[in-house]
Formats: structure tokens, C-alpha cells, sequence
């Protein structure tokens, strides 16, 4: 499940400094060591599939972090706790690709069996299904 099923523009999240220090500026360290509660205003593309959020900090500047590296409250101030779901696909078909795996073949007979070339390209195709 994605942040954007669980929260919306203006909720307040909490951020985990000790994932993201290393790549902030020393006046965002600055913001979030007054106050690590910060209000979502964005929501951001990261990679081809991860989605991270922009963040108003107490100082009221803009900066953007993983969806990772924050914490969602809820209406107390409470931390939500996260349920780590790595198997989002979790059909017969993707449980089969994620099993298989590709020795290398170094016969001539091996190298040109149609049945070692399929099973190559499926174990080099699954990442990106």
C-alpha cells in the first residue's frame, strides 16, 4: 500500500532523521531539530516506482524525503505503525517468476536448448514485471 492511500495533502508525518541526515542542508537539519512533525504540501515521483512527499517544515521551508524516511501521524499525534507488505503481487504467476533463477550454460548442446533460452529470458525479464 502507497502513501497516497493513506494520507493526504496537510496530514502531519514525523520525520526519521537518521535515514535522511546525510543528504540534507545544514539549515533543514536546523528545522527538524526544533521540530521533527512537518505537514505534507506534495506529493513527488521519486523513481520509477516509489512516491515521496514534500514536506513544510518548521521554519516553513519546502523539502522533499522517501516515503521511507518518514513516520505518518495520526489525528492525536501518534506514529501509525507500518506494516512492512514487500509481497504487493502475490498471485500464483509472480510467485513462480520470483522462484526461478538461471544457471549460466557453457555446453554448445545446453547454449542452443529453445527450453535454456526461455527460461533466461523470463529470469531476465521478471525484475521489471
Amino acid at each position: 500500500m502507497s502513501i497516497l492511500d493513506k494520507t493526504k495533502l496537510g496530514d502531519s508525518v514525523q520525520i526519521n532523521l537518521e535515514l535522511s541526515k546525510d543528504r540534507l542542508t545544514k539549515e533543514v537539519l536546523d528545522a527538524i531539530n526544533v521540530s521533527s512533525v512537518a505537514k505534507i504540501s506534495d506529493f513527488k515521483i521519486t523513481d520509477g516506482k516509489g512516491i515521496g512527499v514534500i514536506l513544510q517544515l518548521s521554519n516553513g521551508k519546502e523539502q522533499w524525503f522517501f516515503e521511507d524516511e518518514i513516520d505518518l501521524l495520526d489525528e492525536n499525534g501518534y506514529v501509525i505503525k507500518k506494516i512492512n507488505n514487500k509481497k504487493e503481487n502475490s498471485n500464483l504467476i509472480f510467485d513462480f517468476l520470483r522462484g526461478l533463477n538461471y544457471e549460466n550454460k557453457n555446453k554448445v548442446s545446453e547454449l542452443l536448448n529453445p527450453v535454456n533460452f526461455f527460461i533466461w529470458m523470463i529470469v531476465s525479464f521478471k525484475d521489471i514485471f
